[in-house]
């Protein structure tokens, strides 16, 4: 009878050690594998306001239908999102990668031949569903392969998205400009590729599941606390409302920037695409670097400056010649995207095991939301002109002083602790 009690103890020892290992393993071909699929998920998202210009011609579009086809793609890949995140936390769907990824396919291929506004927006609405089912279990993935090294995954996976976006000024000149809407053809080829790789992925996903991989949850302590649960609950508002605040910003510059530099420097669509470009990628930079000046800094620190550090640049940015608007644009982007992974991590801190929620709460529904704005802009622009649009603008990110409500970071780390 002792040698069975003894024989079970040491099978519970063997079975707690692998889960251990299975933890703690960084999976680095799987991150980078989850990485590339968001450079592709996000750079086919940026074919999207890429090809706005040839829309806006072809179909003679006002500003304000632009800013409804912007609308379309971010709410329809963000207000899904913490459902779908919610859901996977409970019940993860591994097959839920390549499905995603087979929407898209599906939308950029009837993007290419749209020849109506309807079938344009039926085709975003497609491609933002993608999106929305690839993030929160795309996170969680990252989550799972990072072992413990949680930071440097949240930068691999946020920089391949960020890297994806900052393409979209290039997909313009290089691809739309010569072979105009026909050419979001070619990004099926990309779409696909995206299908097997995370067929791949969700394979392995599939195994660290049968293997009994888990997801610590140390939630039951803060809902017995109503203290917690409420100041937990008014640093998530705060955070919601910075990255939706954030992303506004980022819509008008994407989105809109380019016919303000037609018409106020009087360059051709295709130079007009470079300074989009510089921005989003010294944005991507500021991503790969928020991670590491956050643990110098401070989270919260890094959250506040990267929204109130972009005010000046904002503020100038309509009143400077052609040069140092893009000189302008690059510090501002590598700023205010540098607390890009930082928010992701310090709210997946807030809500320790719900990975897919967090991810579908911060970089979907917050970030999505920025849809309203972009949709907001482009009827301002219709009705005062797009100068003063810029110019109310840049006053955007003085909203981040909110920042200042959040949890410090010692207090953070003692509730994730907990």
């Amino acid at each position: 009878m002792r040698n069975q009690s003894t024989s079970t103890i040491s099978q519970v020892n063997v079975a707690a050690k692998e889960q251990r290992n299975l933890q703690q393993a960084t999976i680095y071909r799987i991150l980078l594998a989850v990485g590339f699929v968001h450079l592709f998920n996000d750079s086919i998202q940026a074919v999207i306001p890429a090809i706005f210009p040839i829309l806006k011609s072809n179909m003679l579009l006002s500003f304000a239908q632009i800013g409804w086809i912007a609308f379309a793609l971010n709410v329809t890949s963000s207000v899904i999102q913490p459902v779908i995140g919610y859901a996977a936390d409970r019940h993860p769907r591994p097959i839920l990668l390549p499905l995603g990824m087979g929407s898209t396919l599906t939308g950029v291929m009837l993007l290419a031949y749209a020849n109506n506004y309807v079938l344009v927006l039926v085709s975003v609405i497609l491609i933002g569903f993608g999106s929305a089912t690839f993030h929160p279990e795309g996170m969680r993935v990252a989550h799972m392969a990072a072992g413990l090294k949680k930071g440097l995954s949240q930068s691999i996976f946020q920089v391949g998205g960020n890297a994806g976006q900052s393409l979209g000024p290039l997909l313009t000149k290089w691809i739309f400009i010569p072979f105009g809407q026909i050419g979001a053809l070619g990004f099926t080829i990309i779409a696909a590729a995206g299908v097997v790789v995370q067929t791949y992925v969700a394979r392995w996903y599939r195994e660290m599941l049968d293997a009994g991989y888990t997801f610590s949850k140390k939630t039951v302590s803060r809902a017995m606390d109503p203290a917690r649960r409420k100041s937990i609950l008014r640093a998530t508002i705060v955070l919601v409302l910075i990255v939706f605040v954030r992303s506004w910003y980022g819509q008008a510059i994407g989105s809109y920037y380019a016919f303000y530099l037609m018409d106020k420097y009087g360059l051709v669509l295709d130079s007009a695409q470079n300074y989009i470009f510089m921005y989003l990628a010294a944005g991507a930079l500021g991503t790969l670097f928020g991670g590491p000046l956050a643990d110098r800094f401070g989270r919260r620190n890094l959250i506040l400056f990267s929204m109130v550090g972009t005010v000046p640049f904002g503020l100038a940015l309509p009143f400077v010649g052609q040069f140092w608007a893009g000189v302008l644009l690059l510090i501002g982007g590598f700023i205010l995207l540098s607390s890009f992974s930082v928010t992701v991590i310090y709210a997946q801190m807030l809500y320790p095991g719900n990975i897919g929620t967090v991810s579908g709460l911060i970089t979907g529904l917050a970030f999505g939301l920025g849809g309203i704005g972009s949709l907001f802009i482009g009827r301002m622009i219709d009705m005062v002109g797009i100068t003063h649009v810029f110019i109310a603008c840049g006053f955007l990110p003085l909203l981040g002083l909110i920042a200042l409500l959040l949890p410090g970071d010692r207090k953070l780390e003692e509730w994730a602790a907990e």
